[in-house]
């Protein structure tokens, strides 16, 4: 079971997702702001083994993707559009590809990492075979959580953004996030990039340590800095987030 929410109306719909070790709590302002626009639907979910969804005995990108392209047939998208952060990027890409029977019109990823230096990798392997940490109180918890997500209170001040991030349990309290789901890390994204089938933007927060502009523009025609922002340009910068949609959409 994949957990999400709707809203809007309209043929289009914009398809939200996450990044590794979030919710789609994130997308709340950015929710908000194409409420406001109207003209649109929006749908922003949950990646299997985060928040509200199941957890599952393995993860990779074309699995996650293949979840999430059966919620999008079970909900009869029409004119799909997807925004991604992160590795909601890479999973926009795959379901780009056409090879899960979903028709994307444009994706809009947001500061995926491409280069995955060999210490990275065996960091994320590391964090995959971990056992699920309990804590005994929720602020620990919610400490824990913010450092994996990357929402530092200076950045996602409302508690709204971070729906959904811990439990509580018979053993204490834990983080929603499967461990496991660091297994995907060093997907190839220049074949992910290569495959879809639809008009692609990249964009980054100017300051965002995960990946540079050139990097982006390796595998984009379309690449561009959002000022001002770091690695959750969508939590910071949401407008900026909306501007570069519209610009996909107009494009498209």
């Amino acid at each position: 079971m994949i957990w999400y929410e709707s809203s809007g109306s309209g043929d289009r719909t914009v398809v939200l997702l996450h990044g590794l070790g979030a919710t789609a709590a994130v997308w709340k302002s950015v929710g908000r702001a194409l409420q406001e626009r109207g003209s649109l639907c929006w749908l922003a979910a949950d990646l299997g083994g985060h928040g509200g969804s199941d957890w599952q005995s393995c993860y990779s990108v074309g699995q996650l993707a293949a979840q999430l392209a059966e919620l999008l047939r079970q909900q009869q998208v029409g004119e799909a559009y997807i925004v991604g952060h992160s590795l909601g990027a890479y999973v926009g890409l795959a379901v780009a590809s056409g090879w899960f029977g979903i028709a994307v019109h444009g994706v809009l990823g947001l500061g995926p990492k491409i280069n995955w230096p060999a210490a990275d990798l065996q960091a994320a392997r590391e964090l995959a075979a971990r056992p699920v940490r309990f804590y005994s109180t929720p602020e620990e918890a919610w400490a824990r959580y913010r450092r994996v997500s990357g929402l530092a209170p200076d950045i996602a001040i409302e508690e709204d953004w971070l729906a959904r991030g811990i439990l509580q349990t018979e053993g204490g309290w834990r983080l929603t996030q499967d461990p496991r789901t660091f297994a995907v890390a060093g997907a190839p994204f220049d074949s992910l990039a290569a495959s879809a089938t639809a008009p692609v933007l990249l964009a980054r927060g100017e300051g965002d340590p995960m990946v540079s502009l050139q990097e982006l523009g390796m595998h984009a025609a379309q690449a561009c800095d959002i000022p001002g922002a770091g690695h959750n340009a969508h939590v910071e910068d949401p407008g900026a987030v909306v501007a570069l949609l519209e610009r996909l959409i107009k494009g498209a």
